[in-house]
């Protein structure tokens, strides 16, 4: 039996940033929200001296369960996909404030290049440069049109940086200076500068200073304790859903917030949808939710995932290269050089989430590849976090895995460990995408998402060659060891990288290559806005979040219009 409930403006489909920001910025505009969270409602108090990096950080006290709803894995369409039943490459947040909850907190504009990557790359080489079947393509939407949705998220969230060479002009300056940072990254600029590239201090969004935003929520200020990912930050001091927007849409009187709420269809009819059926989670009870407006804002395999269960939208078919849903999944190239010193020491166990130092000098298209034999590039980074006892435990090559002389090194390095690493772009390919799971179903019966995928040969000499510029920084670091090279040859999904997971309800200026619209709606669908990393057409070579959280706001202000107006926006 499903309860029928009273017609709402809009409902969110998930309540981490994409969802809180639509709630914040609909229900400021008057506009009735209900959120559905299929996860616990947390806040600050619940992270109150939560420093147990078996609990969060190994077993993910704050990720989606497996062992309800997870996803199935294969390299290529002709091997049969199976199960991921632990976290490894990726971790997937549940509960109010999603992924948001547990970010580290780097905040990356995408580069210019990235929303008009196949006019300017041929424009500079030619379209003979664009490899066999990688589909690049723009995004329907300029850097500089962008710009202000960027904008309102460094202002909202109180980002804390100075300089951010090789970016994109900003109309504003951010809101909170750099975070104060330790030797490792003066080592790293120092060194970088002699080599004639141009480091900065990553923009955080775990706030330098005491800030109020524009909506009257107060951040703390970050006091470098660590236990940032994979943890909610207990002062209040990483700007998350949980200590912004969310308390924004609430304070409003406009936006119902509902968690152990899981939607498992999107009801539709002759082009519209017409509302949500969710499941309680304690209860097993089953709701609909009718609205007039409904925005999937769940992570990218959900949002992939509840369109395909729901058929809304037409299926990605990777041998006609026919329908969208599904098509350009993308994670990231992640490689990197790890440095043993013997001489000198830092303070390691201090930092903060998103506090680092990277440069752009080889990302985008901010070098020349015409000599090169792929596209883009990726972030160069070292990073401040905090090091946390248990995984963080390095030794030089060559050490024993375990035994005496493993304690030995491993006790001596503890201080002495550096990692030079990137973000590395992923370029779409034809042979990698999203589907439904022939076999393998969920806790309520319906299919898993599957994902295809492996880096293409463009991906792998990217890979080479980010790899060899982090061993060229680290050896001029003056590190006494230097890790090998990592390998490139097939994405393994067994071993943690990031939570960059992208593409499968893209945004375009064509219905015929992209699924929804550069205001996030969706072209076979003109009520339903489809908001995340699923809308990007590729994976750059920074951290996500930022630009998942601009597009947010540019589909706020979409739904905000269409509730008035109707009909496509763009």
């Amino acid at each position: 039996m499903v309860t029928k409930l009273p017609k709402t403006d809009v409902v969110t489909i998930g309540v981490g940033w994409t969802g809180g920001i639509i709630a914040a910025e609909a229900s400021k505009a008057g506009l009735k929200v209900v959120g559905l969270e299929r996860g616990p409602n947390r806040g600050t108090a619940n992270f109150s001296m939560k420093h147990d990096e078996l609990r969060y950080a190994i077993r993910g006290e704050l990720m989606q369960d497996l062992s309800r709803e997870t996803l199935t894995f294969r390299h290529k369409s002709s091997q049969r996909a199976l199960p991921m039943r632990q976290y490894g490459s990726f971790m997937l947040g549940n509960g109010v404030g999603g992924a948001g909850t547990h970010w580290n907190g780097m905040t990356d504009r995408y580069n210019p290049y990235d929303f008009e990557i196949r006019s300017k790359t041929i424009e500079r080489y030619g379209e003979g440069k664009i490899a066999d079947g990688l589909l690049i393509q723009d995004w329907g939407i300029t850097y500089d049109e962008m710009e202000p949705y960027y904008t309102m998220f460094d202002k909202m969230a109180g980002i804390s940086a100075d300089e951010t060479p090789l970016r994109g002009e900003r109309s504003e300056p951010f809101p909170n200076p750099a975070l104060i940072h330790g030797p490792e990254l003066d080592l790293f600029k120092e060194t970088t500068e002699k080599m004639g590239l141009d480091p900065f201090i990553i923009p955080a969004a775990n706030n330098s200073q005491p800030y109020k935003n524009p909506d009257g929520q107060q951040i703390a200020a970050c006091q470098m304790k660590g236990f940032c990912e994979r943890f909610g930050c207990e002062y209040g001091a990483k700007a998350s859903p949980n200590v912004t927007v969310v308390p924004t849409a609430l304070k409003t009187g406009n936006f119902d917030l509902r968690p152990h709420s899981e939607v498992v269809e999107v009801l539709h009819k002759d082009g519209k949808a017409t509302g949500v059926i969710y499941v309680d989670t304690r209860t097993g009870e089953r709701f609909e939710q009718p609205a007039e407006i409904v925005a999937i804002t769940s992570y990218t395999f959900n949002n992939n995932r509840l369109l395909l269960n729901s058929n809304l939208g037409t299926p990605y078919n990777p041998e006609t290269g026919r329908g969208t849903v599904g098509k350009n999944y993308c994670y990231q190239v992640i490689v990197g050089t790890d440095g043993f010193f013997d001489d000198r020491k830092f303070n390691t166990a201090i930092g903060s989430g998103g506090l680092g130092a990277t440069l752009d000098n080889f990302n985008a298209d901010n070098f020349d590849h015409t000599d090169l034999d792929f596209l883009h590039g990726g972030t160069v980074i070292i990073n401040q976090p905090g090091k946390r006892p248990i995984e963080n435990n390095q030794v030089p090559p060559g050490t024993p895995k375990w035994g005496k002389e493993f304690k030995k090194q491993s006790l001596k390095y503890y201080n002495r460990l550096l990692n030079v690493h990137t973000y590395g772009a992923v370029m779409p390919h034809v042979n990698n995408y999203l589907d439904l799971d022939p076999t393998y179903k969920d806790v309520h019966g319906n299919p898993l998402i599957r994902m295809t995928f492996d880096y293409s040969e463009t991906d792998r000499k990217r890979g080479h060659f980010l790899n060899n510029q982090t061993k060229k920084i680290m050896q001029e670091m003056g590190a006494t060891h230097v890790s090998e090279n990592e390998s490139v040859e097939h994405y393994d999904i067994t071993t943690y990288q990031a939570t960059h997971n992208t593409g499968g309800v893209i945004m375009g200026a064509d219905p015929e290559t992209s699924a929804v619209n550069n205001y996030l709606q969706m072209w076979e669908a003109d009520n339903v806005f489809v908001v995340g990393g699923s809308a990007y057409p590729h994976q750059s070579g920074y951290n996500a979040t930022h630009t998942l959280a601009a597009l947010a706001y540019r589909a706020s202000e979409g739904i905000i219009k269409f509730s008035k107006d109707g009909g496509k926006l763009a």
